[in-house]
């Protein structure tokens, strides 16, 4: 099977025959650091379920399979980004979650059914959420730490800098 630039096959391919979008996609993913990756994943898994879900409500089965599979894959991917080593009870905790989300998408592909995927969805959805809001925290702590060491005053100090001047 043909690759595309952008490393997808089969009826995949055609939605990124276009060669800008496909540089695009790769560029970003070069370039990203391992935690936007990780929000990318999220991002592919509950897009892929999505269009699943829509093709299973279609009974477009053939494409519902194809799409649970490529969800399954990036959940497995997530499964195997977990560094047990590094913190055991967080990523116990996180390799049973997605277990159970992998547990849904088969369900939901050998049954034809709705339920399940809405139950993948949404610890999808939440996992996102709370990776995007980790990412803000760690932003805003680094910003603050170069802040820090190059000695600009946070918003307190401006503050209270431009009331002294005034009275």
């Amino acid at each position: 099977m043909a690759l595309n630039p952008a490393g997808f096959s089969g009826r995949y391919a055609n939605s990124m025959s276009n060669p800008a979008a496909a540089n695009y996609l790769r560029t970003k993913v070069m370039t990203a650091n391992p935690e936007q990756l990780q929000l990318m994943l999220y991002d592919g898994a509950i897009r892929f379920t999505e269009q699943a879900k829509a093709a299973q409500d279609a009974r477009k089965f053939e494409e519902a399979f194809d799409l649970l599979n490529r969800a399954q894959r990036i959940i497995v991917e997530l499964q195997c980004g977990l560094k047990h080593d590094k913190a055991p009870d967080v990523c116990g905790k996180l390799a049973s979650l997605y277990n159970f989300v992998y547990r849904k998408l088969v369900e939901a592909n050998v049954g034809h059914t709705p339920g399940p995927l809405d139950e993948a969805l949404q610890i999808l959805r939440y996992q996102r959420e709370t990776w995007a809001l980790l990412l803000q925290n760690l932003a805003q702590g680094k910003a603050a730490a170069a802040a820090t060491r190059l000695n600009i005053p946070g918003p307190d100090a401006r503050m209270e800098a431009s009331l002294s001047l005034r009275g």
